[in-house]
């Protein structure tokens, strides 16, 4: 393809990217759902009385990544928003209940959020450092960059620290591919979570 032609392309697909302000005929924004793309486990019957109490804080992102918009990139070092593309929750607090109903599954674990009664032994601390559609070549890739940290809290010490980065193709140049493709992102992240955390015990 003509590199003109490439160009021309790239701004079709996503022409809906760019706000221009109030538009009376504008489509209506689609809302996609953040999910974690593997195969729900069977339900575990919960974790032993004496697994030790897991609190997992909510993930934190910059606002311009933790906000309703999904976010993409056509040319390095940009970002910009979709314009008829929205998530039904932001990112950062998405991703922690995912990652909590995740670790729940295990039983390994007895998991609670930030501002409980319970104490917790340990405590996991995690970023979304990158969350976002790379369209800089088509269809281009979902980014996902998480930073964690796991806290022993009786010890107040650092256990760990890893960051976690996946690049996952989309099938399709356009936010729905861009939403499947941060699925899978979002699945894989917790699988590799899933087992730094099962080593760091």
């Amino acid at each position: 393809m003509k590199p003109y032609l490439a160009l021309a392309a790239c701004a079709l697909a996503l022409a809906g990217c760019v706000n221009f302000g109030d538009q009376p005929d504008a489509p209506a924004p689609t809302y996609y759902v953040l999910d974690d793309a593997t195969p729900a486990r069977p339900a575990s019957q919960g974790a032993p009385d004496a697994a030790p109490v897991l609190v997992v804080l909510d993930t934190t992102a910059s606002a311009f990544y933790d906000a309703d918009a999904l976010v993409f990139s056509r040319t390095p070092g940009t970002r910009g928003q979709y314009q008829f593309a929205r998530w039904t929750e932001r990112p950062g607090k998405r991703f922690a209940n995912l990652l909590r109903n995740r670790l729940d599954g295990q039983g390994a674990w007895r998991v609670v959020g930030a501002g409980g009664y319970v104490r917790g032994d340990w405590m996991l601390d995690t970023e979304l450092v990158e969350f976002y559609h790379d369209a800089t070549q088509s269809p281009g890739v979902f980014r996902l960059v998480l930073r964690a940290e796991l806290i022993d809290l009786g010890q107040r010490s650092l256990i760990g620290r890893k960051v976690f980065a996946r690049d996952v193709p989309l099938a399709s140049f356009d936010a729905a591919g861009a939403a499947q493709a941060a699925n899978r992102a979002t699945a894989a992240v917790l699988d590799e979570l899933d087992a730094w955390l099962a080593s760091s015990r």
